[in-house]
């Protein structure tokens, strides 16, 4: 099977963010936390690749992403960077990181200067301070809204968000409030399909899903979930295992890639409902 690219390996800025939705091009994603998977990840098609603080419980073993540290995030971000040729990548904030404008201004130039392209901020409320602080000193950003795992002990566990009307119009408000702010992409992460549509459609930038329907303008998964592996924590609805019948880490990259663009997965099986 040959890579799914299209024969354009430039690089993906974050301009090309805007650009593919405009096109109608639907963005895939991707974890990985060191050089080994990013270059698979790279050289099969992935537009994005994400350095999460998912490494938390994926490569650490902890119970959820809370412990990750900034210097964490920095070493991986490093790791993965210096394996890609394409893709952008993207570094996630660990838990409070971002907690002041001077906070994320230090850890955001930290990761760009391990490689990183871009970093992304769970929430709304004083987060929008943080976003516009950082666009404002040519820091790319890409939100974080619906379930936001560093909120888990808030939420009570990893639950759907924005099933009532209530928390389904502040989604919505907060989202445009991201993108106000100067966010260049947004994660939905759990979030009814139908509610992530609404706020797809009501967005300039692009949108990238978990767990959040087909109609989003991207998908992500954690790359492990990706490929079928046991992480020691219960195993999310919206999660597909990619490396069943495939045969390699290289051919299930491909698979997701292209069950991503054609509007395959996520499917009703894979989304959630009101």
């Amino acid at each position: 099977m040959k890579p799914s690219r299209t024969g354009d390996a430039r690089p993906v800025t974050v301009p090309d963010l805007h650009l593919a939705k405009q096109a109608g091009k639907r963005l895939t994603m991707l974890t990985a936390y060191d050089a080994g998977f990013a270059r698979v990840i790279d050289g099969n098609g992935v537009d994005l690749i994400l350095v999460g603080d998912s490494l938390g419980m994926v490569v650490q073993g902890k119970a959820n992403t809370l412990g990750v540290s900034v210097d964490d995030i920095v070493y991986h971000t490093g790791c993965v960077s210096r394996a890609v040729q394409r893709a952008l990548v993207i570094a996630d904030f660990p838990f409070q990181a971002d907690a002041s404008r001077e906070r994320a201004l230090d850890a955001a130039t930290r990761f760009l200067q391990a490689g990183a392209g871009m970093v992304k901020l769970e929430g709304a409320g004083h987060k929008l301070e943080v976003i516009r602080h950082l666009v404002e000193r040519e820091i790319p950003v890409c939100g974080h809204l619906g379930l936001t795992p560093q909120s888990v002990l808030r939420f009570g566990g990893f639950r759907v968000q924005g099933r009532d009307d209530a928390a389904a119009a502040k989604l919505r408000e907060d989202a445009l409030a991201v993108q106000a702010a100067g966010a260049a992409l947004l994660v939905l992460e759990a979030v009814p399909s139908s509610l992530a549509a609404e706020i797809t459609r009501a967005l300039e930038i692009p949108t990238i899903g978990i767990g959040a329907g087909r109609d989003c303008d991207g998908q992500v998964l954690v790359l492990h979930d990706m490929l079928g592996l046991d992480s020691g924590h219960r195993r999310p609805r919206f999660v597909k295992d990619f490396l069943a019948g495939s045969g390699s880490i290289a051919a299930a990259v491909q698979a997701y890639c292209s069950a991503v663009r054609d509007g395959s997965f996520p499917d009703d099986e894979h989304s959630y409902a009101h």
